[in-house]
């Protein structure tokens, strides 16, 4: 008698199957679209320009330390001039 209560008792079983909604929009059209394109784009252009400046920058110092150095040199030439001539 137990097992046929079991049997009776028995709970179905549930399947899911997962549905794909659909929209009108296709995959990837947001990154087409152009809004996204014009925003990314300025982005882009904003990091090269920072990239750009920074490394203006750094050149703009090296070519002062250059300078420096260059007229150190000149100065201890000068100062070699003057005692090999005496």
């Amino acid at each position: 008698m137990l097992a046929r209560i079991t049997a009776v008792r028995r709970v179905p079983q549930l399947v899911f199957v997962p549905m794909r909604l659909k929209s009108s929009q296709v995959e990837g059209s947001v990154a087409q679209s152009k809004g996204f394109s014009e925003k990314e784009r300025a982005h882009e252009n904003e990091y090269a320009r920072r990239h750009e400046i920074e490394l203006l920058q750094k050149m703009r110092e090296n070519i002062e330390k250059k300078k420096l150095e260059l007229e150190r040199l000149e100065k201890e030439r000068e100062e070699l001039e003057k005692n090999h001539k005496n």
